[in-house]
């Protein structure tokens, strides 16, 4: 896997993200969407990057290679994805919060 989400869970256990995490988070989405991207650049039937054949090691290393390099270009801005999933989020984060903060009442009750 790309990266572990554990660490973008607060401790509370409440099980919503911290909005600090949103663009850690918004960037690891990123890099995997860009991993699989690679990963399917070159095909099942096909030998590989640094593979030949069915040589496990090869097959090992092209993964992990493909997995940094998707972490790497989602950390240098990607296609731009993190930055624009961060802001949906972080808006949808601060016009969920009035509601909550309202007393919990539904409109027009």
């Amino acid at each position: 896997m790309v990266a572990s989400v554990a660490g973008l869970m607060p401790a509370s256990g409440s099980g919503d993200p911290l909005p600090k995490n949103i663009p850690q988070a918004a960037q690891q989405f990123e890099a995997l969407l860009i991993s699989e991207m690679l990963k399917s650049a070159h095909g099942e039937g096909s030998a590989g990057w640094l593979a030949e054949g069915d040589d496990q090691a090869g097959s090992s290393m092209a993964e992990f290679a493909e997995e940094h390099l998707a972490q790497a270009m989602a950390s240098a801005g990607g296609f731009g994805l993190a930055g624009r999933i961060a802001k949906g989020l972080e808006r949808a984060d601060a016009a969920a919060r009035p509601s909550a903060a309202g007393g919990g009442q539904e409109p027009g009750s």
